[in-house]
C-alpha cells in the first residue's frame, strides 16, 4: 500500500466532513450520516486501488450505504488491494445537535490487516505512549489509574479519564471517583477522545469503558500510529453477537485483544477530519468563497509522519476571498 494513498484518503475524510458540516445543528442525524457516506463513497470510488470495506455501515442487506464487503476504487489491475474501515460521521448526534466532537474517519491496511469486528460492544482501555505497558484491562480502575499517574509523574488527582455517559458505566464511574481521578463525560463517540489520549497536551490521559467494537478497530489503527496502548474485549450486546462474530472469522469472542490484534497490518493509514470543533481537530468553517477543514493524517507507512492538515477549499468562482 503506497504512501501516496494517504493523500487520497485525506480527500475522502475532507469530503465527508464538508458534506456533514453543512447539516450541523439541523437535528437530522440520519440525513447528516447519509450525505457523509455518499460524499465518502464518491471519492473512494475514484482512488486507484482495489478496496474492500471491512468496517462500515453493516452488511449489504441491512444498510443502503457503505456496507461491509463493498468494493471501492477503480479496481484496475496492478493497483493495491486495501482493506478499509470507515466511520463517515463519528458522533452523528453531536453533528445533528450542533455539539462538539464529531469527525469523519477512515483507516486502511493491506488486505487482511484489520480485524473484521462484529457490530457489538467492546470493553476498552486506551492510554498514551508514556503509559504503554503499565496498564491492563483486567486490573481495577484504581490500579490502572495509579500506574498511569506514576508513568506521567503526576498524582492520580491530576489524571483525567474520558467515559461515555451511560448507565452501564455506573460502577466504573464510582471506582474512578473513589481512586480520586477526574472524569470527563461524553455523550457520543469515544474515538476522538481515544486519539486525544495518545497526544500529549490534550488533557486526556485515558479512555475507559464499553463502546462500539467497529470503532475499536479504527481506534486501534490510530493508537498504533501514535505509539499508545489499547486493550479491548468484545462484549455480547444482544443475542446472536457471538454467532455473528464467528461468522466473520472471530473465533475467540472473549479474548483480550491489543491494538496489534485489532489492526495487525504492517502498512496502516489513518485519516480524520473535524466536522464540529473538538479538543484535537477544529470543525468545518464555511465562508462565502468556500470552506476550511482541519485534519489528522498518519500511518505506519514510511516515511513515518503525523500531519495536522489545515486546508482552505475554494469554490470555482471568479471572485474569491481567503479567510483565516
Amino acid at each position: 500500500m503506497p504512501h501516496e494513498l494517504s493523500h487520497q484518503f485525506l480527500r475522502v475524510t475532507e469530503s465527508a466532513a464538508i458534506a456533514a458540516g453543512r447539516t450541523v445543528g439541523q437535528g437530522d442525524g440520519r440525513h447528516a450520516d447519509h450525505v457523509a457516506v455518499e460524499a465518502m463513497r464518491a471519492v473512494l470510488g475514484a482512488i486507484p486501488m482495489r478496496g474492500r470495506v471491512v468496517i462500515g455501515e453493516g452488511e449489504r442487506d441491512e444498510a443502503p450505504m457503505l456496507w461491509i464487503g463493498e468494493t471501492l476504487g477503480t479496481g484496475a489491475a496492478g493497483t493495491p488491494e486495501v482493506d478499509i474501515a470507515v466511520d463517515p460521521l463519528e458522533g452523528t448526534n453531536l453533528c445533528a445537535g450542533g455539539m462538539n466532537g464529531s469527525i469523519a474517519v477512515l483507516a486502511a491496511a493491506e488486505r487482511g490487516g484489520l480485524l473484521h469486528a462484529p457490530d457489538c460492544y467492546m470493553q476498552k482501555l486506551v492510554v498514551g505512549p508514556r503509559s504503554r505497558g503499565r496498564v491492563h484491562l483486567d486490573a481495577t480502575p484504581g490500579e490502572n489509574l495509579a500506574a498511569i499517574a506514576k508513568s506521567l509523574e503526576r498524582k492520580v488527582a491530576d489524571i483525567t479519564v474520558v467515559v461515555l455517559d451511560r448507565p452501564r458505566h455506573a460502577v466504573l464511574v464510582e471506582e474512578i471517583r473513589r481512586a480520586g481521578a477526574r472524569i470527563r463525560f461524553i455523550t457520543d463517540g469515544d474515538l476522538a477522545p481515544s486519539i486525544s489520549a495518545c497526544v500529549t497536551g490534550t488533557a486526556v490521559h485515558a479512555v475507559m469503558g464499553v463502546g462500539g467494537a467497529p470503532e475499536g478497530v479504527l481506534t486501534a489503527v490510530a493508537v498504533r500510529c501514535l505509539g499508545g496502548e489499547m486493550q479491548g474485549r468484545l462484549v455480547e450486546h444482544k443475542p446472536g453477537d457471538k454467532a455473528r462474530a464467528q461468522k466473520m472469522g472471530v473465533a475467540d469472542f472473549d479474548k483480550l485483544r491489543t491494538a496489534v490484534d485489532l489492526a495487525p497490518g504492517e502498512r496502516l493509514i489513518f485519516a480524520a477530519t473535524g466536522v464540529t470543533h473538538g479538543d484535537l481537530l477544529k470543525g468545518v468553517t464555511f465562508f462565502g468563497s468556500g470552506c476550511r477543514t482541519h485534519s489528522l493524517v498518519m500511518g505506519l507507512v514510511a516515511p513515518r509522519r503525523v500531519r495536522f492538515v489545515d486546508t482552505v477549499h475554494l469554490n470555482d468562482v471568479a471572485d474569491i476571498e481567503v479567510r483565516l
